[in-house]
Parts: C-alpha cells; sequence; structure tokens
C-alpha cells in the first residue's frame, strides 16, 4: 500500500483529499495545526487504513523538519507529498494592505510548502519514485485587483511546482500542480477574518466547486500509471471564466 502526506488536513481540500484517498487504501499522514480535529479525523479513517498524524504549523520550519524525520518506520517511505496547506489574508490594494497578512500568506503558502518539500523529497530520492502533487490557484496563473500579495504568493507555488518538475526529472520524482478557481471552504472566512457575511457572498448566486470536487480529481491524478504525469492543471466552477468573472445567474 502507498502512503500519502496531506498537509493543511484538517479542513477544506485536506480533509476532502484525506478521505478520498483511504477510499482507494492509501495510508495517511495527516498534517495540521488543530490536534483536535486531526485526532477526530484519525478515529474516522483508520477504519479502513493506517494513519498517523503531526500536529505542526507548517511555518515553523524546525517543527515541520523534527516532525517528518522523527515519522514511525511503518510511515517513513512517503510515496505521495500533497502540499495542500495555504491561506488568504485580507483583500486591501497594496498600498493599505497589512504587514502581518503579507507575513503570513508569504510563510505559508511559499515557505510552508518549501519546509515541508525538503522533509519530504530526500526519502523521496533515495527511493527512485515519488508523487508530489502542490495545490495552486487560479491566483497563481492570473493577478486580480487588491489579490497582489496572495497572488505573489501563488505565483512563487507555480514557480515553484515547475522547478520541482525540472530538478526531480531526474529521480524519477513526479511532480504536479492543480490551480482551483472558487472552492467553497473555510478559506473566504479566514480572508476575511471571520466575517461570515462577506464569506458567504463570494459564493452566492452560482455553483462552486467543492473540496470534494477537487478531492476527486487529487485521486485520479495519483492513480495514473506510473508513466502519466498530470503536470499543471486549472479547475474552474462552470458559472466561472476567471478571477473576476462570474457568472452568477447559473
Amino acid at each position: 500500500m502507498k502512503t500519502a502526506l496531506i498537509t493543511g488536513a484538517t479542513s477544506g481540500i485536506g480533509k476532502a483529499t484525506a478521505i478520498e484517498l483511504a477510499k482507494h487504501n492509501i495510508n495517511l499522514i495527516l498534517c495540521g495545526r488543530r490536534k483536535n480535529r486531526l485526532d477526530t479525523l484519525q478515529q474516522e479513517l483508520s477504519k479502513q487504513v493506517n494513519v498517523h498524524t503531526l500536529s505542526f504549523d507548517v511555518r515553523d520550519k524546525a517543527a515541520v523538519l523534527s516532525e517528518i524525520n522523527s515519522l514511525p518506520k511503518a510511515f517513513e517511505n512517503i510515496d505521495i507529498l500533497i502540499n495542500n496547506a495555504g491561506n488568504a489574508h485580507g483583500l486591501d490594494p497594496i498600498q493599505t494592505g497589512n504587514l502581518d497578512d503579507w507575513d503570513a500568506m508569504i510563510d505559508i503558502n511559499v515557505k510552508g510548502l518549501l519546509y515541508v518539500s525538503k522533509a519530504v523529497i530526500p526519502k523521496m530520492i533515495a527511493n527512485t519514485s515519488g508523487h508530489i502533487i502542490n495545490i495552486g490557484s487560479i491566483a497563481g496563473k492570473e493577478v486580480y485587483p487588491n489579490g497582489n500579495v496572495y497572488c505573489a504568493s501563488k505565483h512563487a507555488v507555480d514557480a515553484i511546482n515547475k522547478g520541482m518538475q525540472i530538478d526531480l526529472n531526474k529521480h524519477g520524482i513526479r511532480v504536479g500542480a492543480i490551480h482551483p478557481g472558487l472552492v467553497e471552504t473555510e478559506f473566504s472566512n479566514v480572508r476575511f477574518k471571520g466575517d461570515d457575511q462577506k464569506a458567504d457572498h463570494v459564493y452566492k448566486g452560482f455553483a462552486p466547486l467543492t473540496p470534494d470536487d477537487i478531492a476527486d480529481i487529487i485521486a485520479f491524478v495519483v492513480t495514473r500509471p506510473y508513466h502519466v504525469n498530470i503536470a499543471d492543471l486549472v479547475v474552474f466552477p462552470t458559472a466561472q471564466a476567471n478571477s473576476t468573472i462570474v457568472n452568477k445567474n447559473l
């Protein structure tokens, strides 16, 4: 059986992916900050597959390296890494942007992805196999009003993904990114700092993507024959044409 490590596994796309991969008999290393949620998910999915949890913040370099390097023997060989942890903070023009918001987005979306990858990749190189899925965003392909630093962080994910593809090619490691459009998760609640009215408005008037939709796509990608690598995939709800054009009459 294969083993997948998923960051940001306590909610949204990460949680849905854990549930979906368990259906495919893939053992799971679930990572997140909220230990109570990790414990609940572990209890649920342990009925299907072997599950190990790691509670850390991807921004904490020392914690990331320590936790991943201390995995028990049964979970040492990671076949699939899903770099899912990420956040948006604020939606302000560049001139009034909050410095703490900028730090959080760069630290989580960029540096956190790098820290986790740095801990996992050597194990994959030693095995001359592995599969890395980086969860990006349409914000990594376009820039929209007031998106500035969030878009920059997701453009960085896009660039890192392409760099990984080049650098890890000789080691037989598959690398790909999935860039969703509007997915209804806790994303907007975090962006608007708990303002549920603003968050709910983002998804009103059309059918957005769900975490299950993205989890289904991730499962498809990681279960392709090994000679097949889906390197770059943009996914929209039918109502969305780009970052700013959404048909709210559907």
